[in-house]
């Protein structure tokens, strides 16, 4: 009986160990599915307002850069996007959207993560700059969010992960 009892315990504590093991391996999956999905949508949501993709106007995003350059930490920045509004409105949709579907499909992970850590720097450096208080702002935490795709990248359900494991089967079966 005590035997019985000792492999029931073994049994118990193994599929705990099990869980945290998966636990601990898809620990970033919530958050590279949130991060991804958000960019892709704020890539999106730009492309497709007439009233953002626009040099001047209410809401335009030379307005809103206008607005923000001198309350920014870096209004040189804010003075470069400002000699193409439009332009730089498409290269921050662009970029999100391209760092959305890599970040989702894990794709080149550790790059697109790092895509998203600086343009979330970069608006926190000029949109969100004076919010106060700072933990308000958005930006600034959304950087952080990046950090540690940047460290793990997606090792797990990603493009990456497949095609690592391609690669090492064909050198496997090199030898």
């Amino acid at each position: 009986m005590a035997h019985g009892m000792r492999t029931d315990s073994h049994t118990r504590s193994s599929r705990r160990d099990d869980w945290r093991q998966s636990a601990t391996r898809y620990a970033l999956l919530p958050l590279r599915i949130f991060l991804g999905v958000t960019f892709i949508y704020a890539g999106l949501d730009k492309l497709t307002d007439s009233t953002f993709m626009r040099a001047d106007g209410a809401d335009s995003i030379g307005a809103t850069m206008e607005g923000v350059r001198d309350i920014s930490a870096i209004p040189a920045l804010v003075d470069l996007s400002l000699k193409n509004p439009v332009g730089f409105g498409y290269a921050i949709a662009l970029g999100e959207l391209v760092v959305g579907i890599g970040t989702l499909l894990g794709l080149f992970a550790r790059i697109a993560a790092l895509g998203g850590a600086l343009i979330s720097l970069s608006l926190w450096l000029t949109v969100s700059w004076s919010t106060e208080p700072y933990y308000y702002g958005n930006d600034l935490p959304y950087m952080f969010c990046w950090v540690p795709l940047v460290l793990a990248g997606a090792p797990y359900w990603s493009l990456d992960a497949l095609i690592r494991g391609r690669r090492h089967q064909r050198s496997e079966s090199a030898w």
